[in-house]
């Protein structure tokens, strides 16, 4: 089995066929399952939000811009994952949806006895309580809106600080 860097390539990965978008429809929906879970884990693994394009696999040059741009099409369909420009060159993956990033929060919360708390947004990305969480590094972009469907929910309030750096989140579960 290959690896890239610390992470294990799956068998696929040496069956050159993969790498070419296949004519057969049910030969290319299991190709493009396949490219779809190597995506998200991997970036789940290295803690990858925003993958641009050219980012898929760049060792396997072989593969064609037509097929990178299906698998990612392919993760926005699933809803694993959002364009982020009109061309079609970047996409935030989602390897959590939005809703468990925000039930992660939950428990995250519970389990540091949180409840009535208040923490900024960095503290929650980058803050002690958060080392060893998936929270930790979260994009901001997804914690926002995991934050912003929790305080619909009623489960805490967002507030502004002077700048972006200090906003606020008050718990309330």
């Amino acid at each position: 089995m290959q690896k890239l860097g610390e992470f294990k390539l799956p068998n696929f990965f040496n069956y050159p066929p993969y790498f070419t978008l296949q004519p057969v429809r049910e030969t290319r929906e299991k190709q493009i399952q396949l490219w779809k879970e190597l995506i998200i884990d991997f970036c789940r693994t290295q803690k990858i939000f925003i993958i641009a394009l050219e980012m898929i696999f760049d060792s396997a040059g072989s593969l064609s811009h037509e097929a990178r741009e299906a698998f990612l099409s392919a993760l926005v369909s699933d809803g694993r994952a959002e364009w982020m420009d009109k061309g079609h060159r970047k996409c935030l993956v989602l390897w959590h949806r939005i809703q468990d990033w925000a039930d992660l929060i939950i428990n995250f919360v519970k389990e540091n006895g949180l409840e009535d708390s208040v923490m900024t947004v960095e503290e929650i990305r980058s803050g002690v309580e958060s080392r060893g969480t998936e929270l930790h590094g979260i994009d901001r972009t997804v914690l926002m809106r995991a934050l912003k469907l929790l305080e619909h929910k009623g489960k805490l309030a967002i507030f502004k600080g002077t700048s972006a750096d200090d906003e606020g989140v008050k718990f309330s579960l």
